[in-house]
């Protein structure tokens, strides 16, 4: 869309419009060549609540939740510029806040056990992959998971969540984490393991 900014610099009613109509890839190349902040504002409305999501799974509260979110749209306004056009956007933008929430739990380590507030009965079988382990997953009683899950290491938790809470597909997984299928299914194996031993210990 190489008319967009020029047929919009006079009027900023025009861009606000013409911004709603244009995919998030071609919006996010505009916000990089432009600085445009009401190119972002737009970008932002699109994505707000997804992300919020996204950051709620890592809080301790609401609140918590709100800050989180605000963090990740001001950071990623800084690193939009990264963002090359491989993947669709929303893709690049769910890794994007996928590490930064883990980062900013692994920053926040040397506090109390951070309390995840992801609502577990959500959780379910869906793939055949892994069969037993998933059983034995579902089989845990809701609370108690959520406290093993809040001791879990920040990057598996991540990748259990983005299985069972986002219903994310393992060629999902592999395009956010830019890893293997089989590291994708090692990985989750391997946390699965993890959640419950430390699920029976409690």
């Amino acid at each position: 869309m190489t008319y967009f900014i020029s047929s919009c610099h006079k009027n900023q009613g025009t861009v606000k419009t013409l911004a709603l109509q244009i995919t998030d890839e071609e919006l996010v190349f505009e916000i990089v060549k432009t600085n445009n902040t009401e190119l972002f504002a737009t970008l932002y409305d699109r994505f707000s609540s997804v992300v919020y999501n996204k950051c709620y799974g890592f809080s301790k509260s609401k609140e918590e939740a709100e800050d989180l979110m605000q963090d990740v749209f001001v950071r990623l306004f800084v690193k939009l510029r990264t963002f090359k056009g491989n993947a669709k956007f929303s893709t690049w933008l769910y890794s994007f806040t996928y590490n930064f929430c883990v980062n900013y739990v692994q920053r926040n380590s040397h506090k109390k056990k951070e309390k995840i507030t992801v609502v577990t009965d959500v959780i379910k079988d869906n793939t055949d992959f892994e069969e037993q382990e998933d059983k034995s997953l579902l089989e845990l009683k809701s609370t108690k998971l959520v406290k093993a899950l809040a001791i879990l290491d920040p990057a598996d938790k991540m990748i259990l969540l983005m299985k069972y809470q986002d219903d994310k597909s393992i060629k999902e997984i592999k395009e956010v984490l830019n890893i293997g299928e089989s590291a994708v299914k090692m990985r989750l194996k391997r946390a699965k393991e993890k959640a419950i031993k430390i699920y029976e210990e409690l």
